[in-house]
């Protein structure tokens, strides 16, 4: 097993994979930013470096700040976490190149997966279904009209370089194409440094899910169940849940097959989710991009499963057998997440700023994972989020109700947060049925 790792992200994340390096007996070491010093996950390292000023393109994202902190500390692995670095084929080939272990896929995969649009063709070859859209980037306006025009509107205009969400947009004609085309192009050259812009088929009532996978150190992959991610804003993911209540074991069956042939299409290693479009009528899904790496939401996986996903990460990593038998996965109960991010409950706009009160909910079946607590400066610098709130149990309906009472002893304030949303949600007849889709926030808006 790895014995010292760095890990190379901030707030709830990094002090999620802390705390599972120190039950492992293995020394976990921080990096910070000066605007981060007195978050939970630097003290609770066993060892923490400053890499830089608040700006993520001076810290988080530094590569030779971050390699010089893994070789003055001894660090064996680095761990990426999610977002900054972890999708970044070329930090993954300078980690292993500097004779540090990567936890994670390898680089030839994350490049495989990063591109939007070779990696639909990448699954189509695979036998995984994708949907109607171009295959290669559409080099201008005019290829994207004609590309539009043969795939049939409504169509999504995205970035073949971006995810999380971001660098999309829906036209629903050739005027509002015109507008989204260069409105995506300009944002992906900004966020993304590649302009490339894929068009597919959009669909209005949709549902997202997803499949958690695992190459394993032996070469195999294996699927760990489905997470339903079809409570959105702006095409980010605010609550998702395991099992989708959506999703009946034939599909199922289909769905985690379609997942592992997409792993195996480029030889997954470690942790990673395939994304899917489901349309609930016909039970039709379509492959919509790869995550490589772990998910925000993966500890609704973990609860189903029984499971730590770090420390399956780990021992991949290591080239080590997983703690569970492959061949016997056996999910049990549901789990729901949510995320609680400082922002405004009505227009989620951000609301940074110094946390007053944190109070967080407990009892059985409560887990928060947070970055944060009460003292700590929320800043403008990184994503929104505060922590994680995650609600499990035998079945949906007592996972509800407990939602509920968890919901209503969380307290923060200070910063604007989005807890008052989720209290919302919760009564929401619509939510609690089962048969949402992603269009339910801006039906509640």
């Amino acid at each position: 097993m790895i014995e010292s790792l760095l890990v190379a992200n901030r707030g709830e994340i990094a002090r999620r994979v802390i705390r599972t390096a120190k039950r492992l007996g293995i020394r976990a070491i921080a990096v910070y930013s000066e605007a981060d010093a007195d978050l939970p996950f630097v003290t609770e390292a066993d060892e923490a470096i400053l890499i830089g000023p608040p700006n993520p393109a001076q810290s988080y994202r530094n590569v030779e700040a971050i390699l010089a902190a893994a070789k003055s500390t001894g660090a064996q692995a680095i761990h990426p976490g999610y977002g900054f670095l972890s999708e970044n084929a070329e930090f993954a080939r300078t980690v292993e190149a500097s004779g540090l272990i990567w936890v994670g896929p390898g680089a030839d995969a994350i490049s495989a997966m990063g591109d939007k649009i070779n990696a639909r063709n990448l699954m189509a070859a695979a036998g995984v279904p994708v949907a109607p859209g171009t295959t290669d980037p559409a080099a201008d306006l005019d290829a994207a009209v004609t590309a539009a025009a043969e795939i049939g509107y409504p169509v999504m205009v995205k970035a073949a370089a971006g995810g999380g969400g971001m660098g999309m947009g829906v036209a629903a004609d050739e005027a509002a194409l015109r507008t989204e085309y260069d409105k995506v192009r300009a944002f992906a050259e900004r966020m993304f440094g590649d302009g490339s812009v894929l068009i597919e088929r959009y669909f209005p009532r949709v549902r997202h899910v997803e499949v958690q996978i695992l190459g394993l150190a032996d070469g195999r992959v294996v699927a760990l169940g489905e997470r339903e991610c079809s409570v959105q804003r702006r095409n980010q993911k605010l609550v998702e849940e395991s099992p989708s209540p959506a999703v009946s074991p034939e599909l199922r069956a289909r769905l985690l097959a379609a997942a592992v042939r997409a792993g195996e299409a480029v030889d997954y290693r470690n942790a990673g989710t395939v994304e899917c479009l489901l349309d609930p009528t016909s039970g039709e899904f379509f492959f919509l991009e790869m995550n490589t790496r772990l998910q925000v939401e993966h500890p609704v996986t973990e609860y189903v499963y029984g499971i730590d996903l770090v420390e399956e990460q780990l021992r991949v990593a290591s080239g080590l057998a997983p703690t569970f038998d492959p061949d016997a996965l056996a999910p049990s109960g549901h789990a729901i997440e949510m995320r609680i991010n400082a922002e405004d409950p009505k227009r989620f706009l951000p609301g940074p700023g110094v946390i007053r009160t944190w109070v967080e909910p407990t009892g059985e079946g409560v887990r928060v994972d947070s970055g944060y607590t009460g003292g700590n400066t929320v800043t403008p610098f990184y994503d929104s989020l505060l922590a994680k709130l995650i609600v499990t149990g035998d079945t949906r309906n007592e996972v509800l109700e407990r939602a509920q009472e968890a919901v209503a002893a969380f307290q923060i304030e200070g910063p604007k947060n989005n807890v008052p949303f989720f209290a919302e949600l919760l009564g929401n007849e619509e939510f609690r049925s089962g048969a949402y889709d992603t269009g339910i926030v801006s039906r509640m808006r």
